[in-house]
């Protein structure tokens, strides 16, 4: 039987997913699984207090509790033939290691971002209150800050931003004005995303207590995405992503390296070389609020222009 090098080396590409992505603060493995690819949440909702009579007896309130099941559907897999001529045959494993970490760190990661990204836009998109629509050129320096201000302040958002329990994610023409704004004051920085000081770097700051993170890769900051082969945008149907906003208190990414297999040649009748096979699950899931289960924690706003694909050479 073959040894699915998966189950050796997740917690190696586990750490490089949270050093590479931009979502770092969103990826959680701590759940429950029920199965391979099914895990579950449980939501609760209560009543309030009601006023008490002083001659005695309590108020009765009422509570509902139901566990929900949330299956990952980002279902991926791909398989490269490694000619026998690249692979260091004294230490195969070491080999094998590299190609994985490398095909996770430049082709998975990113992907997961995007993925991300288009899944919480599509959510706040269909929430009333939560989602708009920006030229991205009427943003100026001097609008910017007081723009970003109303965003946070949309719906219930206050509510997360009081716990300190928001981020928002931008694309670099509004860092860049944010930058130029006499309204904002605070610094700009340079710094890592994921906690340790190693990692992808970008220009972070914060309003109100709400980090902003920079997404200098804009190729993963779309609403939408064709995950055909590898992903890109729709062309005539995506937007840009001008601003993402979410809480991870209710906004998770769960990974699941499923399997990573490598055969040697003469094990396999798929060449003359060495045959790697990567399969992993992930999926992102917007959860409703305990209070009244509801979604009231994301906020997007993307341009008004769709994408439209490069004409090819």
């Amino acid at each position: 039987m073959a040894l699915n090098y998966a189950e050796v080396w997740s917690p190696d590409l586990l750490e490089i997913m949270e050093q590479e992505s931009l979502i770092s603060p969103f990826i959680t493995t701590a759940v429950k699984w029920l199965n391979a690819k099914t895990f579950h949440f449980t939501q609760m909702s209560t009543s309030g207090y009601k006023s008490h009579n002083r001659n005695g007896g309590w108020n009765k309130g009422t509570f509902a509790q139901e566990d929900v099941p949330f299956t990952l559907s980002h279902d991926r897999d791909i398989s490269f033939l490694v000619d026998k001529a690249d692979v260091d045959e004294t230490n195969q494993t070491a080999s094998i290691k590299n190609i994985s970490e490398t095909f996770h760190k430049t082709q998975q990661v990113p992907e997961i971002d995007a993925y991300f990204f288009s899944k919480v836009a599509t959510e706040a998109q269909k929430l009333d209150g939560y989602h708009s629509s920006t030229d991205i050129s009427t943003y100026t320096k001097e609008n910017v800050y007081s723009k970003l201000k109303a965003m946070l302040s949309a719906g219930k958002l206050r509510r997360y931003v009081g716990m300190g329990a928001l981020i928002a994610y931008v694309n670099s023409t509004i860092m860049d004005l944010l930058e130029q704004s006499t309204d904002f004051t605070r610094k700009i920085e340079m710094t890592q995303i994921a906690e340790g000081g190693i990692g992808l770097e970008t220009r972070i700051t914060d309003i109100d207590g709400v980090t902003l993170i920079e997404v200098i890769d804009d190729e993963r900051f779309y609403d939408k995405f064709d995950f055909t082969d590898g992903f890109v945008p729709v062309a005539d149907t995506s937007h840009k992503i001008n601003v993402l906003i979410a809480s991870p208190l209710t906004v998770k990414c769960v990974p699941k390296i499923s399997s990573i297999y490598y055969f040697a040649p003469g094990a396999h009748t798929e060449g003359d070389g060495y045959l790697y096979q990567d399969r992993s699950l992930s999926d992102t899931f917007v959860f409703p609020n305990g209070k009244n289960n509801k979604i009231d924690s994301i906020y997007v706003d993307v341009d008004t222009a769709t994408y439209t694909a490069p004409l090819e050479d």
